[in-house]
């Protein structure tokens, strides 16, 4: 399988050296760290092929969400790791639950068939470790923990439920090799079905070289300086507001209802004060920006590698949500990058992203099809030490 390539071009996805920090304290503090490397001698025969049998085994993350239910299974590599095997489903897990406060059958049906998928995927890779999680639906509904446990007891999948700062630092984690290290800022925002979280990153409290680019791992941790979790996402705010046939006043509600929220985050800690005249940009990992990514750029059918890592103008945002609004609920289930399973969705994320940037103006976004798995992966494969990541050569001047 096609691996997940770097800025540079090799199809692997980079991460960065350990440095502990809050970050590390914060995994270390959710996850129980098993199998860590500890500080054998260099040159042993028998730590070697120890050493070797941990960097060829095979490690998973799965992320179930309010909307997707997502697998990665991945190998570490010499810079990074390589993905073997991933699964991704629209389940809509969440689907009525900001109104009923409860998982419904339906969508515990559907889910649970897509983790049948997945247990089937994990077994047959024979995973070394594995780090499953659920995040905002299971977090808020009354039986989302009761869910969880029917899942541990039939499938055999032990699966946690998420903390808000903890989903947003591992999506931080996963998605932070995309960050341009010559900017003085990044706000992260990852749009979700039922959240979203934002993350403003101070680039000045790095303790690394500024010429060095970010290793999406926790690098980017101690540069933390503020951060939310919205109890907003794609399928809230559709079902709230409609999402099939949306108007133009529509869209503005749903943009002021976002705003709103955000007027919270932005009074706590004053993020346009810190990011006028300083030099920023967007990172945005989530189905939203990859979807107008992938329209901005006219592709006949979604492809990752054109998709993860690109820029986009803010100007290039507002053209596609403009083209959007303008489109029939059917044309834009006939979108390639779309299609039927988010076309009653994606004008919502249209309209998180567009309160975000009416907050925050900014010139650039750039985009990241990677986040909260590529953050459990690379944590878990950091607690095993089996990165020894090669030194990169500098480009002549």
């Amino acid at each position: 399988m096609q691996g997940y390539p770097d800025e540079g071009g090799a199809t692997e996805a980079p991460v960065g050296t350990a440095n502990g920090g809050d970050f590390q304290a914060a995994v270390s503090a959710h996850f129980s760290a098993s199998g860590t490397a500890g500080s054998d001698a260099v040159g042993s025969v028998p730590q070697q092929l120890e050493r070797d049998a941990r960097t060829d085994a095979v490690y998973g993350a799965l992320d179930l969400g309010t909307n997707n239910c997502r697998l990665l299974l991945a190998r570490p590599s010499r810079r990074g790791f390589r993905v073997v095997d991933a699964f991704s489903r629209i389940i809509r897990l969440g689907e009525g639950v900001s109104q009923s406060g409860r998982l419904s059958e339906a969508a515990m049906t559907r889910t649970f068939d897509a983790l049948r998928v997945c247990a089937s995927k994990l077994g047959r890779a024979k995973v070394r470790r594995s780090r499953l999680v659920a995040t905002e639906a299971c977090r808020v509904a009354v039986n989302g923990e009761e869910f969880l446990a029917r899942v541990r007891d039939k499938l055999g999948l032990e699966i946690e439920i998420l903390t808000r700062e903890l989903e947003a630092r591992l999506a931080v984690s996963g998605s932070a090799a995309l960050i341009d290290p010559s900017c003085d800022y990044v706000l992260v925002f990852d749009i979700g079905g039922g959240s979203s979280e934002l993350i403003l990153l101070d680039l000045s409290r790095r303790n690394r070289q500024r010429d060095r680019r970010f290793s999406g791992r926790v690098d980017a941790q101690h540069c933390m300086v503020a951060w939310t979790s919205l109890p907003i996402g794609v399928v809230t705010l559709a079902e709230r507001f409609g999402g099939r046939h949306v108007t133009p006043d529509v869209f503005e509600a749903m943009v002021a209802e976002t705003h709103r929220l955000l007027a919270a985050f932005e009074a706590q800690h004053g993020l346009a004060g810190r990011l006028a005249g300083r030099r920023m940009h967007m990172l945005g990992t989530s189905g939203t920006v990859t979807t107008v990514a992938g329209i901005q750029l006219g592709l006949k059918r979604y492809d990752r590698n054109r998709v993860d890592g690109c820029w986009l103008s803010v100007g290039d945002v507002r053209d596609v949500t403009g083209d959007l609004l303008g489109r029939s609920y059917e044309q834009r289930i006939a979108e390639p990058c779309i299609g039927r399973d988010r076309a009653d969705l994606v004008l919502a994320g249209c309209a998180i992203l567009e309160a975000i940037l009416r907050m925050w103006p900014c010139e650039r976004l750039r985009v990241a099809d990677r986040g909260l798995r590529e953050g459990i992966l690379t944590t878990l494969m950091l607690e095993d030490g089996v990165f020894a990541p090669a030194r990169r050569r500098r480009r002549p001047v």
